[in-house]
This record gives structure tokens, C-alpha cells and sequence, in this order.
């Protein structure tokens, strides 16, 4: 739906025990009711009668964090047949100039539907399993890689003689070696501490890595089921490609490719002062899906003869690496884009 064809926008800022709902009335953007309601099944029944009393027209549900504290009740107005958008957090700077509040936010959780901004909420069961996976294995990486930093910091305050042994061992001999230190007999207490530490941080680092291991398996299994031929891809990876299906999730989520280079963050925004005329990207949307294209870039900037002709060609033309890269980007996501749109429907 759009606005014209639309009566009332029923908007939800959502929070872990309660929910605030705003009626605004479509043509307009005015506000007739507000109400707040306990984050339960009970009160997502209660919210719907108060959308029939006072949203009894054509409508739509806004909902703020639908894949968060808002999933249940997405789940829910879904399951009775309500259209439901996904709202994300208003700028900052509208909040600082504003005000905030919760019956605030969901005022322009429903004036941004008004202003065609939302995606519908993801859908999919093999989406929601990669969403899950996603989560875990980003916390295991971080895990490993912050426990490593920490391992490092502790060996340049061992001992001469150990610290010269461990630094030069690459990382894999460096666990090995750190997981089997032991206790001493003749060790002083800050030696045995030290042992205790870097024994107890490598075995933490490995325990990670096996655990990401074991996630990125099953990420596979989902990506192979769901969109294989984004693997043909080059640069695209396992991660990535989940990375890009749980942001597109579905036909229908996101409007057009310019809608998704949006949501990835690299839609072109005028930057233009003067006598300079030029572009930047989008520093909004989902920074993670961000990242997955700004890391399958990195990768055909080094291996991709067809990416490397293109750089050349632009820097030629006058534009510099960095422009060339942003353009890259912008074309990236239309490519994708296309590529899942047009992809075979499978088992969600």
C-alpha cells in the first residue's frame, strides 16, 4: 500500500515489557489515539481491538525493532492478516532537536511509513536460523579475536626467557604451546599467575574458534539451501551471503535496488559544496550488510581482473581509488539485488 490508498498508520515503539501504539490518520499525519500495553499475548489481542476502534479503515502496523522486541507482537498482527512494516530508530539528531519519548517515536515510526521508508519484517524460517547464527558467530570472532589481543598484551610482561619463546611462535604453535603451560614448583606467585593466564586465555581462544567453526557449518548448510548461486559469486563467502539474506530476506521486503543500496548504506548522497561537485554514500541502513560488501570489494580489488580493469579505467578518467570504490559498491548491491530477486523460490 501507499499512502493515498492507506486511512490510518498504526505505529509501535517497542520496549522488553511494554509497547506504545499511535493512531495517526493516513491523509493527514495527526494523531488521534495513543496506548500503551504489557509486551504479552494478552495485550497484543487488546492492541488490535484498539486498532479497530480507532484504525478501522485501510491501514498498516509500523513497528519499531519487528526483529527484536518487537517480533512477537510482528508475529502475531502476521498470523491475523494485518500488514505489518518494519520501523527503525529515528535520526539522532531529529531526537536531540525534538525530543524523545516512546508515544514520540512511534509518531515517527508512523510518519516515516507515511513517507514510503519501511521494509515489510523478515520472513523465513532458514532466514531467521541464519539471523541466530549470524548473532553467535560474530560474538565467538569477537571472543577470539579480543582474547588474542589480550593473550599478546600478557606475553610482553612475561619473563625474558618465555616471552622471547612466544613471540616468534606464529599463532597456531602459540595456542598449542600457551594451552600446555604448567605449574612450577620453583615459580613465584607472579609467574604462576602468569602460566595460569596464558593457559587459561588460549584454551578460551581455542574454545572460540572451534565454536565458530561449528557455526559457520551450519551457516553453509542454510546458504546452500537457500541461494546457492551466491556462492558463485566472487568474494562471496558463506557469511557474507547469509549476511545478505537475512537483510533481503524476501521478495517483496525491499521495494527496488535502490531501496537495498539504501539499506546497505551505499546509496549516492549529494556532498556538493562550491565549486566541488561530487558524492558520498549513505552512512545509514544496516552497517552490516554495509560490511559484507565492503568486504567482497576488498577481496576483487586484489583478485578480480574485471574490478581491477574498472578501478584503472576510473582513476584515468580523474576519479580517485576511494571514488571508484564507492561506485563499486552502488553497482554491487544492484547486482545482488538482481541476483536474489530473479533466484528460483526455495524452501524459506
Amino acid at each position: 500500500m501507499v499512502a493515498d490508498e492507506l486511512d490510518y498508520v498504526v505505529a509501535v515503539d517497542t520496549h522488553r515489557d511494554e509497547h506504545v501504539l499511535a493512531v495517526v490518520v493516513a491523509p493527514v499525519g495527526v494523531v488521534v489515539a495513543r496506548l500503551a500495553v504489557a509486551a504479552n499475548v494478552r495485550c497484543y489481542a487488546q492492541a488490535l481491538r484498539f486498532a479497530d476502534s480507532y484504525a478501522s479503515g485501510k491501514r498498516v502496523w509500523a513497528v519499531e525493532g519487528a526483529g527484536h522486541y518487537g517480533a512477537a507482537l510482528a508475529r502475531f498482527l502476521s498470523g491475523r492478516s494485518e500488514t505489518v512494516l518494519e520501523a527503525g530508530r529515528s535520526p539522532r539528531g531529529e531526537r536531540r532537536l525534538q525530543g524523545k519519548d516512546d508515544g514520540l517515536d512511534a509518531v515517527r515510526a508512523a510518519r516515516a511509513a507515511l513517507g514510503h521508508e519501511l521494509a515489510s519484517p523478515r520472513a523465513g524460517q532458514r532466514r531467521e536460523a541464519l539471523r541466530l547464527l549470524l548473532v553467535a558467530r560474530r560474538s565467538a570472532v569477537d571472543v577470539r579475536r579480543e582474547t588474542l589481543v589480550q593473550l599478546r598484551s600478557v606475553i610482553v610482561t612475561a619473563p625474558d626467557r618465555l616471552r622471547e619463546e612466544l613471540r616468534k611462535l606464529p599463532v597456531q604453535r602459540l595456542l598449542d604451546r600457551c594451552s600446555r603451560l604448567r605449574r612450577s614448583k620453583t615459580a613465584t606467585p607472579d609467574e604462576l599467575a602468569l602460566r595460569l593466564v596464558l593457559r587459561t586465555l588460549a584454551r578460551r581462544i581455542e574454545a572460540a574458534t572451534v565454536e565458530a567453526s561449528e557455526l559457520e557449518r551450519e551457516i553453509l548448510t542454510h546458504v546452500r539451501a537457500l541461494a546457492p548461486q551466491l556462492l558463485d559469486e566472487p568474494g562471496v563467502g558463506p557469511i557474507v551471503a547469509a549476511q545478505l539474506l537475512v537483510a533481503w530476506s524476501h521478495r517483496g521486503r525491499v521495494r527496488s535496488e535502490a531501496a537495498f543500496a539504501r539499506l546497505a548504506g551505499v546509496a549516492p548522497v549529494p556532498a556538493s559544496s562550491g565549486q566541488t561537485t561530487r558524492h558520498r554514500l549513505s552512512r545509514g541502513g544496516d552497517r552490516q550488510l554495509n560490511r559484507a560488501l565492503h568486504t567482497v570489494i576488498l577481496h576483487r580489488r586484489q583478485h578480480d581482473p574485471a574490478t581491477k580493469q574498472y578501478i584503472a579505467r576510473r582513476v584515468a578518467e580523474g576519479k580517485s581509488r576511494r571514488d571508484a570504490t564507492r561506485m563499486l559498491k552502488r553497482y554491487l548491491a544492484r547486482h545482488l539485488y538482481r541476483l536474489l530477486q530473479n533466484q528460483e523460490p526455495l524452501l524459506a
